[in-house]
């Protein structure tokens, strides 16, 4: 099967995005012939490219061995189109690159032999682009759900309701119909989907899973500064690691955090985005809240480790539209967590069945501090959840969830 895969972010770029479909394309291309249509690296960039209309690479295991791709053979050709390149601090011009690698993209996907099209969601509107390209090359399409928009966009307000997110909403919702598989993160995204009259039979969860390193693969020795930065003088830290986006409950937090300023109770973000400055101004002033840049991608177990429980959100009106991955890499280091979410969102609901986090309201700080403070005085308590964070990873394992894309994938019934 030959599988044409949309997505403007891939490696070396570092978007979560771009991580999840470097997974599925290597997981795919062990059976199918894959051809990544992508745009130049933007987003925290390890290396750029030089413009041209477009580049293609090749990859190959048999030249390029690594722990990775050792096992089973795989090869798959990545293309990259001339699309803007500006970074993701720059929201503005993020549009170009967004509008630059479709206009190119998409003309160069027409030139190009498939049995499939798989689209991803960057840019946000990927999935109507996809559709329109399986119209017109008469192929089936798979559309592989990271983010919903424009149900994001509206809620994160970040467009105001209005002719344009109807449009969008109604090309989406087409977009949505012409799909032969949808794929999804979550329950919860998964019910979103079908709430807009989307036939349940074709809406499958794959989720991000635990990526469980190889068993021949050194295990990095932690940093001991990373642990000293993150945890300071507090008897207890709480940590959101990852983007402060329009996604979370901040207000919430930073007022709980607030009401345990004099318990030694410890709230530190590491990370940066949209919100970050405005979350900032929040905290201004208090004692036990304290933001520190990203480390380096080396130091991400350190990370993961530091702190005593880890905060992840959703606030209301975003259930099903962002399922944060976070989640697996956090129950992987054994850690526990407090869902700032909606008790019907994946984070919250699958948390609560595995015990491994506390649930609290987000739009209710007192709850939430009472939530924090209980966990924080029961060492015993952390400690189960600990252990339920560690049994539940074995569970999530990204490979067998890549397994199930893959039978998704293969089981397509393809007109000759």
């Amino acid at each position: 099967m030959r599988i044409l895969f949309l997505n403007l972010y891939f490696p070396p770029d570092t978007s979560a995005t771009a991580k999840s479909a470097a997974s599925m394309v290597r997981a795919l291309a062990k059976t199918q012939e894959v051809t990544v249509l992508c745009g130049r690296p933007s987003y925290d960039p390890t290396e750029r490219r030089p413009w041209k209309l477009w580049q293609t690479e090749r990859f190959d295991s048999k030249t390029q061995s690594t722990s990775e791709t050792a096992s089973v053979p795989l090869a798959f050709t990545v293309i990259r189109v001339g699309s803007a390149d500006y970074p993701r601090i720059q929201m503005n011009r993020r549009v170009l690159n967004y509008l630059t690698y479709v206009k190119i993209a998409f003309w160069r996907a027409l030139f190009i032999p498939c049995d499939v099209i798989f689209a991803m969601t960057d840019p946000p509107f990927n999935g109507i682009v996809g559709a329109l390209l399986s119209v017109l090359k008469r192929k089936p399409l798979i559309y592989d759900i990271q983010d919903m928009y424009p149900d994001m966009a509206v809620a994160g307000s970040v467009l105001k309701p209005g002719l344009l997110t109807r449009l969008w909403e109604r090309l989406h919702r087409w977009a949505l119909r012409r799909a032969s598989r949808i794929i999804v993160l979550g329950d919860d995204m998964r019910v979103r989907i079908i709430a807009k009259g989307i036939d349940a039979a074709k809406v499958f969860i794959v989720r991000s899973g635990v990526d469980a390193p190889a068993p021949q693969s050194l295990v990095p020795p932690l940093n001991p500064e990373v642990t000293r930065a993150i945890r300071g003088n507090f008897r207890f830290v709480l940590l959101h690691a990852g983007n402060l986006g329009f996604y979370g409950a901040w207000d919430t937090i930073i007022a709980a955090a607030r009401k345990l300023e004099n318990e030694n109770i410890g709230f530190v973000f590491v990370g940066d985005g949209a919100e970050r400055s405005r979350v900032e101004n929040l905290a201004a002033g208090s004692t036990n809240i304290r933001f520190l840049p990203f480390f380096p991608s080396s130091d991400i177990p350190s990370v993961l480790v530091a702190p005593d429980a880890h905060i992840v959100t959703i606030k209301r009106g975003l259930e099903g539209v962002v399922v944060p991955s976070k989640m697996f890499g956090i129950i992987a280091a054994g850690k526990p967590m407090v869902a700032v979410a909606a008790p019907e969102t994946d984070v919250a609901a699958l948390g609560l069945q595995h015990r491994f986090a506390i649930w609290a309201d987000p739009s209710s700080p007192d709850e939430l501090a009472f939530s924090i403070r209980r966990i924080a005085a029961d060492p015993a308590a952390l400690a189960a959840m600990s252990q339920s964070a560690r049994e539940a990873a074995a569970k999530y394992s990204q490979a067998n969830e890549l397994r199930t894309l893959t039978t998704i994938v293969e089981g397509l019934q393809l007109r000759p």
